[in-house]
């Protein structure tokens, strides 16, 4: 009987357990689609994305209308097919469709925080899931629809060849920027068929499906190369490619170009399509029955953008042809609204198609070095009045040679733009001429970490870390992007608030519904409105800009305008940035390639760009003047001390001061003094009136005594220590300052003639009128006022310098002469 009951028992248990199977099965598979394909796939609906008027930039065209283009999978380059294959299933022809061991492995080091480098499901579950399994279910993460996605295809491995399946995985994957299938991606991101691609190219294309929006390559093209590198090693590693075979490719160019189709502002209208990317998955954009995509670009100011680069390119070339090739090849704009952050105008290049000068990169979005754009946010945080003792628009700053160290310990001795040292200057002139020395100077005295700090507030964080950087980065030496750049100018132009930019309004689907509506951003202080206005204050004086730049430039329009120029060192990139009350342009000039420009600067190259933009998309519109805050004080000060003006105090300013930091002290710069002109020593009670010569005596720090005494300027120190003799009033005389006697000078081949010239330049004592500079007795040039200076084109040779001094009354005062020796390399 027992054991009976044991045998009944046990066939209850298993009924149950037959039972409990055949409910989860049915649970599982009861409504498991057909691994039959022919009409699973559900098309793309079209995207239009227009301009904020409605205005059509680009319509993203359905699947089966173009964005979507089969072949043959002996038409498909083996290359690609085996880079697909190492990246996304390395034993595809081998498994039943699943592969067990690698989706272990992937679930192992996604649990251990690893990285991914080929994911856990098979290509044969991907065709299963992408083109079987219903949209609801195929966003689910669930173990239901994975296990319901494994016997898809096993189903599929059974019903197709792996060909086949390989076919369908090609010719239906999305990767990205709205393109389905590899042939339509050839196509999309490299112009090309796909029997033209080189390894890189299917590298970078087998790439891209596993997170199509990141390694856009239009977006982020150090992303795409990076993911395309790994995809190469994964070839490498399953036999596929030779180690020599990655380097090479590892090494090649990637050269983007445009979809075969028009579009408006091609750069910006990329730049929203890898938002949409991300903003939607491609499930819910083919059941959206076709999205309205909104824009904040006004696209008859692109226009106005467009003519504008165009045009001054065009310019520099024909001047190019008449004398020395400027080498100028890219340009770039950005236009936002301050207020709302909104990007009204976009151009990345001058020509999208041009792929030559790789036009299809956006260098709008692009990092570069950004010369001396910089510099109004170092001065601001040195002025700023959350510091202790901040520094103000009147403070004095020395122009003249000063040597720094470095982190690394080197001794960093920056020169100016002019190669000239003008002496000690107000904070305004030195900000407003971009003079680079007292630039250095007060990104030292601030402090890398802090600027660092106060840059990532206003919106600059391309920069990384600053112990990554040393002081020369008030000169350039970092990068970042026309975008974030013209952003925390905008800031200034916004009263000190924060401005964030943003491309998309809204997006609709195909009913009318609101899909997506651009965030109401709060706008933050992150500047004292007092300190933004003082700085628009600066970059918008005429006449403060008089030591760097001349008179009346591109840099002044027919309405009040802030603006600063940037140029590289090595002419990679310049850059004028500037702005109105209610509008901020940034323009980059330069190659996308890195190749270097000619006698271009921010004023001659990007600068007209800045004014034939900023005044076409300003035409019509009020006049308005940056709005000064309560909580500023107008004062007249001492110029240059910065300090209260004194009876010895022969030139004084007008300065603005925010509250609190006026100064207190009197002038102690200029002391008036009696010399006696026979022996340079302090006049006094006994010394003849015939023989006094009455002047001004300068106080200033012993780093600018050099300075001081080549320019004529008498020093407080020496009067005080009988050494005014150093200034030589008893006789004029006039003396070669550059170039240094016995200098060697090498002539490049790699570098066109005219752009390589030495400056040659003298200083005067004494009652001269003119100074004629000369180089083996021919005159080069006659000045009658300071600087005494002009450039001459090295040719090879031993060279003989020399000046003469015209004095009041006639008489002719010789120089020394000095001597160079130019050779070629």
């Amino acid at each position: 009987m027992r054991f009976l009951s044991q045998v009944k028992g046990g066939l209850w248990a298993a009924l149950v357990l037959i039972i409990i199977l055949s409910a989860g099965a049915f649970w599982l598979f009861y409504d498991l689609p057909s691994s039959d394909i022919n009409t699973a796939r559900l098309r793309m609906p079209s995207i239009r994305i227009t301009d904020r008027n409605d205005a059509l930039l680009y319509e993203v065209l359905a699947s089966d209308s173009g964005r979507q283009l089969s072949v043959a999978l002996q038409d498909i380059p083996a290359m690609l097919r085996q880079a697909t294959i190492s990246t996304e299933d390395a034993r595809f022809y081998d498994n039943p469709g699943v592969d067990l061991p690698g989706l272990l492995r992937a679930v192992w080091i996604n649990l251990n925080g690893g990285e991914t480098l080929s994911g856990g499901s098979t290509i044969t579950q991907q065709v299963a899931r992408n083109l079987l399994l219903s949209d609801n279910e195929r966003s689910q993460r669930s173990l239901r629809r994975k296990i319901r996605e494994m016997v898809l295809a096993w189903q599929l491995t059974q019903r197709y060849s792996k060909d086949e399946i390989l076919a369908l995985y090609l010719n239906q994957t999305y990767y990205g920027g709205m393109t389905y299938g590899v042939e339509a991606a050839a196509r999309t991101y490299f112009g090309k068929q796909l029997k033209d691609l080189s390894l890189a190219e299917c590298a970078l294309l087998a790439g891209l499906p596993q997170a199509p929006a990141l390694y856009n390559p239009y977006t982020d093209l150090q992303a795409a190369i990076k993911r395309r590198n790994v995809v190469l090693g994964l070839m490498e590693k399953n036999g596929d490619i030779s180690a020599v075979l990655r380097h090479q490719a590892e090494n090649e160019s990637v050269r983007l170009t445009a979809a075969p189709y028009p579009l408006e502002a091609p750069h910006f209208v990329m730049m929203v399509r890898s938002q949409i990317d991300a903003l939607f998955s491609p499930e819910e954009i083919r059941t959206s029955g076709g999205l309205v995509v909104r824009t904040t670009l006004n696209l008859g100011w692109q226009h106005i953008t467009e003519q504008a680069v165009a045009g001054q390119l065009e310019k520099l070339r024909r001047s190019g042809e008449e004398s020395a090739e400027h080498n100028v090849n890219n340009a770039a704009v950005v236009a936002l609204d301050p207020h709302t952050g909104q990007i009204e105008a976009m151009l990345g290049s001058p020509d999208f198609y041009d792929a030559q000068h790789d036009g299809a990169i956006n260098m709008a979005i692009s990092a570069r070095q950004p010369g001396s754009a910089l510099k109004p946010f170092i001065y601001a945080l040195a002025m700023s009045p959350e510091r202790a003792q901040p520094w103000t628009a009147a403070s004095m700053l020395l122009d003249v040679t000063s040597n720094f160290q470095t982190r690394d310990g080197r001794v960093y001795s920056p020169a100016n733009f002019d190669r000239l040292e003008h002496g000690p200057v107000r904070l305004r002139q030195a900000l407003a001429s971009s003079l680079n020395i007292p630039a250095v100077a007060t990104l030292n005295h601030v402090g890398l970490a802090d600027e660092f700090a106060f840059l990532r507030r206003l919106g600059i964080s391309d920069l990384g870390q600053p112990e990554n950087y040393d002081i020369s980065l008030a000169l350039g030496g970092g990068e970042v992007s026309l975008l974030h750049l013209t952003s925390a100018y905008a800031v200034l132009a916004n009263e000190g608030r924060s401005v964030t930019p943003y491309a998309i309004l809204e997006i609709k689907d195909g009913m009318g519904k609101t899909r997506y509506q651009a965030p109401q951003t709060k706008s933050e202080q992150v500047m004292d409105a007092r300190l933004a206005w003082l700085i628009s204050d600066i970059l918008s004086d005429d006449s403060a800009r008089s030591i760097g730049f001349p008179a009346n430039t591109v840099l002044n329009i027919d309405r009040p305008a802030a603006v600063k120029t940037g140029t590289t060192t090595n002419f990679h990139d310049n850059w004028t940035m500037g702005y109105t009350p209610d509008l901020a342009v940034g323009v980059w000039v330069g190659n996308a390639g890195q190749t270097p420009m000619f006698d271009v600067t921010g004023l001659s190259g990007a600068g007209p760009i800045w004014h034939a933009v900023i005044r076409g998309l300003s035409a019509g519109q009020p006049v308005k003047t940056f709005k000064r805050p309560q909580g500023l004080s107008e004062l007249e000060v001492c110029d240059p001390s910065g300090l209260l003006p004194t009876p010895d105090c022969s030139r004084t300013v007008r300065e603005w001061f925010i509250d609190g930091t006026q100064p207190q002290q009197p002038d102690n710069l200029y002391h008036r003094v009696r010399i006696n002109r026979r022996n340079a020593q302090p006049a006094d009670a006994n010394t003849p009136q015939a023989d006094v010569f009455e002047t001004t005596a300068w106080d200033l720090p012993p780093e600018a005594a050099a300075w001081a005494h080549q320019h004529g300027v008498l020093l407080w120190s020496d009067v005080q220590t009988g050494q005014a003799a150093k200034a030589d009033f008893q006789q004029n005389s006039v003396k070669i300052l550059n170039p240094a006697d016995g200098g060697l000078y090498v002539l490049s081949d790699k570098l066109p003639a005219e752009n390589q010239q030495v400056r040659i330049e003298a200083a005067v004592q004494g009652a001269v009128r003119a100074v004629r500079l000369y180089v083996d007795g021919s005159l080069l040039a006659e000045t009658a006022a300071y600087p005494h200076q002009a450039w001459w084109k090295l040719t090879p040779g031993r060279h003989k310098i020399n000046a003469v001094g015209v004095g009041v009354d006639g008489v002719l005062y010789d120089s020394p002469a000095v001597t160079i020796n130019v050779e070629r390399e």
